[in-house]
């Protein structure tokens, strides 16, 4: 048996990364990530993980780190924020496309202007592009499990995708919970040792990194666009290998919440799932058919389990801490492709929320179903607005 913790979502994922034993971290401080570098610093100097401690200059260079060190077949770590990971996002499509299976951790916060060092999902949302596979994790416990699943996942031989693990910044990093912590046994038992052809070697020489016109080109998206779309099954066969082993399961790509005879549904993202379950539990003491899903995974997009999920409900809205200016929320946006593609016609609405850190509230969420069930002639609400001046 493991042992039971209070901590943070920062040091719940350090833990999970120890766990996983990678052989590189590439490391730049950025708030509200610093903690958990800092937290696998120690680990490596008290050589309760045996690794190799890179600290660099930039959020670039740890990208570079990381793709330097996953080219040689080591398995790798690396944590960013915000403004940090657009300076790294040059290089992510160079790690995508190289199908290194490197993990790393995105603190969640709004991106400048206005300068604001506080959680929302602008910085990750605007990489969906990038090639990487994209999950967002609700609680602590969630992020150490996840920290270990992901490795699984971006290293299975019918995948080898990197990942991004989202954790809201300061509600998710910050906040402390009990965390049930495995032993190394059992991580050892879930995750095999990282062994890979796609590699540099001495012994077998490979080209890597190399330049394809435009006869070969698209084929090459095409490997990795497939290899993305397995992901669907691989999620599904870790989080019952992890079940066996651990006793938990966190879903596959998304997880409801009584949602099987829901009319009203909240589609979320990340830690604003918890007190949403609250909202719930409570509007279906007062008989009303109330239940929220929470998408886990936003690349690969579960389309058809969303609309399937979702196609009896006589409204849906998508609560997201994103907005693509000039038009709606990301998440909004894929969500109501989801449906169409899959022939669900359900009234849906997009509930933007929680830019730059403000709060979203309980009374939001309630307010939030409220318009699901009375309508509402605006399909896009904005939650806990002040006075807005219109400047030009």
């Amino acid at each position: 048996m493991g042992e039971r913790k209070f901590i943070s979502g920062n040091d719940a994922f350090a833990e999970g990364i120890r766990l996983a034993k990678p052989n590189v971290i590439s490391a730049y401080p950025i708030t509200p990530q610093t903690i958990v570098v800092e937290r696998l610093s120690e680990m490596v100097e008290d050589r309760s993980l045996k690794s190799e401690f890179i600290h660099v200059e930039s959020e670039h260079s740890a990208m570079s780190a990381a793709i330097g060190a996953a080219s040689v077949g080591a398995r790798t770590f690396t944590a960013t924020s915000s403004q940090g990971l657009l300076y790294m996002a040059e290089c992510l499509p160079y790690a995508a496309g190289g199908r290194f299976p490197i993990v790393m951790m995105n603190a969640n916060r709004s991106t400048a202007l206005p300068w604001n060092i506080y959680g929302d999902q602008r910085d990750s949302l605007s990489q969906l592009d990038s090639g990487w596979i994209q999950m967002y994790v609700e609680d602590a416990q969630e992020s150490l499990d996840m920290a270990l699943m992901s490795y699984y996942i971006a290293e299975h031989t019918d995948v080898m995708v990197p990942v991004m693990v989202n954790l809201d910044g300061f509600v998710l990093t910050h906040t402390y919970e009990a965390v049930d912590i495995p032993t190394q046994s059992q991580a050892d038992e879930f995750l095999p040792t990282y062994v890979t052809d796609n590699k540099m070697d001495l012994d077998n020489p490979v080209n890597m990194g190399f330049s394809v016109g435009p006869a070969d080109n698209e084929e090459f998206h095409l490997l990795h666009h497939k290899a993305m779309l397995r992901v669907k099954d691989v999620v599904k066969e870790a989080d019952e290998r992890f079940k066996q082993i651990f006793g938990r399961s966190h879903g596959t790509m998304t997880q409801g919440y009584r949602i099987e005879d829901a009319e009203y549904i909240l589609i979320t993202l990340g830690s604003i799932t918890g007190i949403a379950r609250e909202v719930v539990d409570e509007l279906r003491d007062r008989g009303v058919k109330v239940g929220v899903l929470k998408i886990r995974f936003v690349r690969p997009f579960p389309h058809e389990e969303i609309a399937a999920l979702v196609k009896g409900a006589k409204a849906i809205g998508t609560l997201e801490k994103d907005i693509s200016f000039g038009y709606e929320g990301t998440v909004y946006t894929n969500v109501n492709s989801a449906l169409i593609r899959n022939g669900v016609l359900v009234p849906s609405y997009n509930f933007i929320g929680g830019l730059g850190g403000r709060d979203i509230s309980y009374e939001d969420i309630k307010e939030c179903f409220g318009t699901l069930i009375k309508g509402n002639e605006e399909k896009e609400v904005w939650i806990g607005l002040g006075v807005v001046d219109d400047v030009r």
